[in-house]
């Protein structure tokens, strides 16, 4: 780690800065002209998202607009899915579809295992190029999502007010749900060690990456 961490890592690690960290949640969001310009060419939230150069430069443009103290990785929670036989897409104003939701045993036993550098190797892509271009002028940010929330929009198939069919499944078929669990719980570390591993590689001298 590099004597010259930017503000918002120094921050996080709870060194003495001199002014709060800013960061905006959202920065990829519709207030952006340049956003909503590139999404109308790329009406595909995943293609915007696993698409190396099309997550890069979403990531930085509010970068490059306000130079806030943090750089989000352009992603959504649902992206190791795909790698583990779960296909899903994210409709406009409706959020993420899951093509065929998990409710049985057989389901769940026949979902594969993660292999990240296969199914997810476009994310250290963008990480890398991330780390490169801001450097340490602001704190590049990744995230994941826990287990349970990967179970939730899995087996409910979409967003849900209630959670009713997980719910059901936890309180009626509790052994099917903590299989499902588990086999989330390790496709939720790899990537994250992953991401650390190609980043130290790639991007040596660099500040670390925050994983929320």
């Amino acid at each position: 780690m590099g004597q010259d961490l930017p503000l918002l890592l120094s921050a996080a690690l709870g060194k003495k800065v001199n002014r709060p960290p800013v960061w905006m949640m959202r920065q990829a969001g519709r207030y952006m002209k340049i956003y909503r310009d590139l999404r109308e060419r790329y009406p595909s939230f995943r293609e915007r998202s696993e698409n190396p150069e099309l997550s890069y430069e979403i990531s930085m443009q509010p970068f490059h607009a306000f130079k806030p103290d943090g750089v989000i990785l352009f992603s959504d929670i649902l992206t190791p899915l795909p790698g583990m036989g779960i296909n899903f897409e994210i409709i406009e104003s409706k959020g993420p579809i899951i093509e065929d939701p998990i409710r049985t045993l057989n389901q769940v036993e026949n979902l594969r295992e993660l292999n990240p550098s296969e199914s997810l190797s476009f994310v250290g892509q963008v990480l890398s190029s991330l780390k490169k271009d801001v450097n340490n002028a602001a704190t590049v940010l990744g995230f994941v999502g826990a287990p349970w929330t990967l179970a939730a929009y899995v087996v409910e198939g979409k967003s849900s007010k209630n959670y009713s069919l997980i719910k059901s499944m936890a309180f009626n078929e509790p052994d099917l749900l903590h299989k499902l669990l588990d086999h989330f719980a390790p496709a939720k570390s790899e990537p994250i060690s992953n991401e650390i591993s190609f980043l130290s590689c790639s991007a040596e001298g660099t500040s670390p990456l925050i994983i929320l």
